[in-house]
């Protein structure tokens, strides 16, 4: 008999994942394995850990927030604080052999516990900050320096943006990691230990981005610049009916081409003679950003949002109009994406869900519901561990499992 093809948007069909967790980083980290073709196990207490209810929620009391992070995976509720239940879990743990969490510090789930059933297991940790002490991406964020130099110039207090940056960035950094130790394992035999600090994330961010570097060769520290773009030439303009659009300018033919929109060439090249600037140089259109906007600015508030969107069209300028979540997800970038798809989420209702934002040989992998809380126990216990109609039961009566 021929074995059916392999799915090619399911890379990872036939790996098991054990996740233990809350909020962003892991249960994306484990969504992602999910989408990727991977059978991710999400392990809860009983009643849901700290974001089951998470906002926003439904009329009903549903959180959308928990349901969007968790599609594809499947669900088991674990009294986690009793001897059985923690045996319970070890066992599912040892069986998959991928053993995913930021709920940290539990001894009965560390990797020098967990090892000892599994030789080869791959655990992946995330904590808060480097030293293993506690963090959320807002507290690792405000001791990075970000909130420093967000926001309009001249403001002297911090401003959080509101994307869970590091948070995501770890989700995806720990998907990286489980794939590259299942790679490690298949050619080694060997597990891997994990440790990923959401704080470190941060870290290597910002001094990949040259933010930390700059301070350490420069000796200076990046200063708030509003809206503009640094070291080369962004800005935000408003036309005359109130619509906000934000406009780049990264190479010299995006340069000539706003120049020629907006009637200032000639303006533009006075300009740069009376500063004795040469404007062919990312870095000198930066440094004189405020002139050169003030000239723009005037082309921009004579005419209407719908005359500037046709305008824009036309030209190699890079520019998108401000729009609101709302106005989004009625957009044609939504409702005509392919990355999307209608998904009947129980208790939350029907909506466009979105799938792996990465197309494999031209197809998206399709978003698949999250499970009800408890959802797939019968079916884990049954298929995972063997257990039968009576000691499954016998759990449920013993509050082991919901």
């Amino acid at each position: 008999m021929t074995e059916p093809a392999p799915d090619p948007t399911r890379p990872l069909a036939g790996v098991r994942v054990i996740e233990i967790s809350s909020f962003v980083a892991v249960p994306l980290a484990g969504m992602t394995l999910a989408q990727l073709g991977a059978d991710v196990l999400r392990v809860d207490p009983v009643g849901g850990a700290a974001d089951y209810h998470r906002w926003p929620l439904t009329e009903s009391g549903d959180s959308i927030y928990w349901a969007g992070l968790n599609k594809g995976k499947r669900s088991l509720a674990v009294d986690m604080r009793a001897e059985q239940g923690q045996a319970l879990v070890t066992r599912l743990i040892a069986d998959a052999g991928v053993f995913i969490t930021n709920v940290a510090g539990r001894q009965w789930h560390s990797y020098d516990t967990l090892r000892e059933t599994r030789p080869d297991l791959i655990h992946a940790e995330v904590c808060g900050r480097g030293d293993g002490g506690t963090g959320v991406d807002y507290t690792v964020n405000a001791a990075i320096g970000f909130p420093l130099v967000t926001g309009p110039a001249g403001l002297s207090t911090p401003v959080n943006h509101v994307l869970p940056a590091w948070d995501v960035t770890c989700g995806l950094y720990t998907a990286l990691s489980v794939v590259t130790a299942l790679r490690h394992r298949d050619a080694t035999g060997d597990g891997q230990r994990i440790s990923i600090p959401l704080e470190n994330v941060a870290l290597a961010t910002a001094g990949n981005l040259s933010l930390l570097t700059e301070a350490m060769i420069n000796g200076t520290s990046r200063q708030r610049i509003g809206n503009a773009v640094y070291g080369t030439y962004g800005q935000n303009f408003t036309s005359s009916d109130g619509v906000s659009f934000m406009v780049v300018a990264l190479t010299g033919r995006h340069f000539r081409d706003l120049n020629t929109l907006t009637g200032t060439t000639e303006s533009v090249a006075a300009l740069a003679e009376s500063l004795g600037a040469d404007f062919s140089d990312e870095g000198e259109r930066f440094r004189h950003r405020d002139a050169l906007s003030a000239l723009y600015a005037e082309w921009f508030s004579a005419h209407t949002g719908a005359e500037i969107c046709a305008a824009l069209s036309a030209t190699s300028v890079l520019w998108e109009r401000y729009q609101t979540f709302a106005e989004t997800a009625a957009d044609p970038r939504v409702t005509d994406n392919p990355l999307f798809t209608e998904l009947d989420q129980p208790r939350i209702g029907s909506y466009l869900a979105a799938g792996l934002p990465v197309s494999i040989d031209g197809a998206y992998p399709k978003a698949v519901p999250a499970p009800v809380l408890g959802d797939d126990t019968d079916t884990v216990l049954t298929d995972w561990l063997s257990l039968d109609r009576l000691q499954i039961d016998e759990l449920r009566a013993a509050g082991t499992v919901a």
